[in-house]
């Protein structure tokens, strides 16, 4: 018997149902004040993810995309790294592997390189965070390499191939 397979069956990527705050943001003090203090009224994902370097170190951050921006918090003191307006992101790029990285590219500074098992999450939050606080459509480009600003004058490539057992990450500096 030949087996059937259902488009109708398959989820797409971009339209899961998600969460959002992994963190439940309110009820940490030190983020609750942050949001507060900037005026953001709505949390579109909130959740611990590693953000890389243009050295390549990774470093813990919490990332929060709200109605107005997205922050990258340092969880141990309590402060905000960086706030990005969210009318200055201009795509996102990810692969087509289950690999945990994202970029969030910044044409008017450098670009974050992220990794969180919840990648297509980040994604789809930061589409729909644009969506409803503009007109604007955020780009989402998915292939297995793409370049990205590691650093206001570092540029880097990021390839990805599947291998046996798991994914295969190569940066490469241009």
């Amino acid at each position: 018997m030949a087996e059937e397979t259902s488009e109708e069956n398959q989820e797409p990527l971009m339209m899961r149902d998600f969460q959002g705050d992994y963190l439940d943001v309110a009820s940490i003090p030190f983020l609750a004040k942050i949001l507060d203090k900037q005026g953001d009224k709505m949390i579109f994902f909130a959740d611990k993810v590693l953000k890389f370097t243009s050295t390549g170190k990774m470093k813990k951050r919490i990332l929060l995309v709200t109605d107005s921006a997205v922050y990258m918090v340092d969880p141990d003191m309590g402060t905000i790294k960086r706030r990005i307006s969210l009318a200055a992101v201009e795509k996102v790029s990810l692969s087509e592997l289950s690999d945990n990285f994202c970029a969030i590219i910044i044409p008017t500074e450098y670009d974050i390189l992220l990794a969180s098992t919840r990648k297509t999450e980040i994604v789809n939050m930061l589409t729909e965070a644009t969506k409803t606080t503009s007109n604007f459509e955020l780009e989402v480009y998915i292939s297995n390499s793409f370049e990205y600003n590691a650093a206001a004058d570092v540029v880097k490539e990021i390839i990805f191939e599947e291998v046996e057992g798991g994914v295969k990450t190569k940066f490469l500096r241009k």
